[in-house]
């Protein structure tokens, strides 16, 4: 297969601005460090080169991993369509940490949570505000809807707070108590997230209108093209992963960088690129209102859906995780949501409120580059 063909069947076409925008274009372009990572790890040309080769792979994929569920989503009906998306909305970061925990990475894992949910809500949603504001005044978007998923955001950070309080209140740190409450936490975000399932996708789905999400991939694909490409980024984002996680590894031991750093940001960047793309593309469309749902889905789907998931998973695979988060992740996440709360209450947006999103998530950086 001609690579013109290739690219095309996976839903590339890179040669006009109706298809994909310059953004997507860079992105795509990304594609070539698949090979080149797997020349760098066949020729052992160092843990740090590694890293950033595969890193820089699973980007695009993540993309095409995204538009392959989109698709399928598409073909089968809103209500399995939806929950199809609400499932493999993550499955990069899913995959990176399924990886990383078997490799015994566990506060890496746990870090990379963290990340994800002050990146979606921070970093994402901050660079679509700052490049969508970019010769417009501002950009307006539903505040009612803004504020929707708020009382799920409380019950998340209460949830990921609560083993920590535990340990805190009780100075009793033991590895088995904190499992066990974690397990329990996990269960009860578990049926929460299915219950907002339900709520989304059955007893209240006349209240949300996906007219916005259908027009951005308009389910030209059949099936079984849609199941070939998700099965294929699948299982290319899994063996990267692979070497992601060689290089964390190397990042950690040998040079010394903090959990905290590489799973906070590192890690999570390179997870949530998906919604990164998707998020700036909308929002430079002049589409806030979906960029900020596509920024803060996103969060709340970690919190409530991929790690609690991962605690059981961790079990099955003999690498227990709980949910035992440091204070300085609990408190990130706490400014994290209240800054994007402050941001988004007034329903408008413009190019300064991005920059203060993106400089909170550059102060929190800095802050775990020096967490030990």
């Amino acid at each position: 297969m001609r690579p013109a063909t290739l690219l095309g069947y996976i839903g590339l076409n890179l040669s006009g601005p109706d298809r994909a925008s310059w953004f997507e274009r860079i992105i795509y372009s990304l594609l070539v460090f698949i090979p080149i990572a797997a020349v760098v790890r066949l020729l052992e040309l160092g843990e740090v080169a590694l890293f950033v080769t595969s890193a820089l792979a699973i980007v695009p994929l993540a993309k095409i991993l995204g538009t392959a569920t989109e698709e399928l989503a598409a073909r089968v009906g809103s209500g399995l369509g939806g929950l199809l998306n609400a499932t493999f909305g993550n499955a990069t970061e899913l995959i990176i940490a399924i990886v990383a925990l078997n490799a015994g990475l566990v506060e890496v894992v746990k870090a990379s949570l963290v990340g994800s949910i002050i990146g979606n809500v921070l970093f994402v949603l901050g660079l679509a505000m700052f490049l969508g504001g970019l010769g417009r005044e501002r950009q307006v978007f539903n505040r009612t809807g803004a504020s929707a998923n708020a009382s799920q955001f409380a019950l998340a950070a209460v949830g990921l707070a609560v083993p920590q309080f535990y340990i805190i209140a009780t100075h009793k740190a033991d590895l088995p108590t904190s499992q066990a409450i974690s397990l329990g936490v996990a269960m009860i975000l578990l049926l929460s997230y299915v219950a907002q399932m339900v709520f989304f996708l059955r007893t209240h789905a006349h209240l949300y209108n996906d007219s916005e999400e259908a027009a951005m991939h308009g389910a030209t694909w059949t099936p079984r093209h849609a199941l070939i490409v998700l099965g294929g980024a699948t299982v290319l984002i899994a063996g990267l992963s692979e070497l992601l996680v060689e290089g964390v590894q190397y990042l950690t031991t040998t040079l010394g960088w903090s959990s905290a750093f590489v799973g906070v940001i590192l890690v999570a960047i390179i997870g949530n690129a998906a919604e990164h793309l998707t998020a700036v593309t909308v929002a430079l469309r002049d589409r806030m209102e979906l960029a900020l749902a596509i920024a803060t889905g996103s969060a709340l789907q970690i919190a409530l859906f991929v790690a609690p998931a991962l605690v059981f998973v961790g079990l099955l695979m003999g690498r227990p995780m709980n949910l035992v988060f440091t204070l300085f992740e609990l408190v990130a996440i706490g400014v994290a949501l209240m800054l994007t709360h402050l941001v988004a209450q007034d329903g408008e947006s413009n190019w300064l409120e991005g920059v203060q999103l993106l400089a909170a998530y550059a102060i929190l950086a800095v802050g775990f580059f020096f967490v030990p």
